[in-house]
């Protein structure tokens, strides 16, 4: 008798070690945000934030989560006879505010990188990918609308494989590669990229910041 749970467990596993740790990393990034800690950098590296193109929507839904609360307090207190029900949803509330608070925290401290030795690609706590300087063969600014608004995307060009690490379904630097390359990110997998492409509010000062690496060039366009 064949078990079909077994395929189940075995991708629901993953999925909650996922979501654990997305839970956890948030409430370090709130922590460590709250705190005002420096962002810990090394010589010559010069930090890039990609937070403008969302913050406005952050900040709204933060307003609005700061809004509901009371107004869900006011309701399931008058309406619910049941009384631990006020604390539940009062919770829920107050959770959810923090937890948008701490993406925003999350994606302020994890900024893009730009060192003497390569590139460093961050989207909140969840992406972080190393480039070196040798392996970059041009960076060009461009921007792009992605047609989804996931943060990973993968597109196949012809014989090309690119990689997106977008921000509000938006790009503005691209990054070509002077050899195809394998990515930590469980969209790629194991095949390799011919280009990444990321979001950085200042891509005008990213490439400045970046002229005169070794094996870099850029162009902008």
């Amino acid at each position: 008798m064949t078990d079909t749970k077994t395929p189940t467990r075995t991708r629901v596993g993953p999925l909650l070690r996922r979501a654990a740790d997305t839970e956890a990393a948030m409430w370090r990034s709130l922590y460590l945000w709250a705190r005002r800690r420096p962002l810990p950098l090394g010589p010559g590296d010069e930090p890039f934030g990609y937070l403008g193109v969302v913050k406005p929507i952050l900040g709204i839904f933060i307003g609005l989560s700061v809004v509901e609360i009371p107004i869900f307090d006011v309701v399931v207190t008058h309406v619910v006879p049941w009384r631990p029900a006020r604390w539940i949803v009062l919770g829920l509330g107050v959770w959810g505010l923090l937890w948008m608070i701490g993406l925003f925290a999350s994606m302020t401290i994890h900024p893009h990188v730009v060192g003497d030795r390569g590139l460093r690609v961050r989207l909140s706590s969840g992406i972080d990918l190393w480039i070196p300087w040798t392996d970059v063969e041009a960076l060009r600014k461009r921007y792009r609308s992605l047609p989804s608004s996931r943060s990973v995307q993968v597109e196949q060009e012809g014989e090309r494989r690119v990689v997106s690490i977008a921000v509000g379904s938006q790009t503005s630097i691209d990054v070509l590669l002077r050899r195809p390359l394998i990515f930590d990110l469980s969209k790629t997998g194991d095949t390799p990229m011919h280009e990444l492409r990321l979001y950085a509010d200042d891509p005008d000062g990213l490439l400045r910041s970046a002229r005169g690496t070794p094996a870099s060039h850029t162009v902008s366009r």
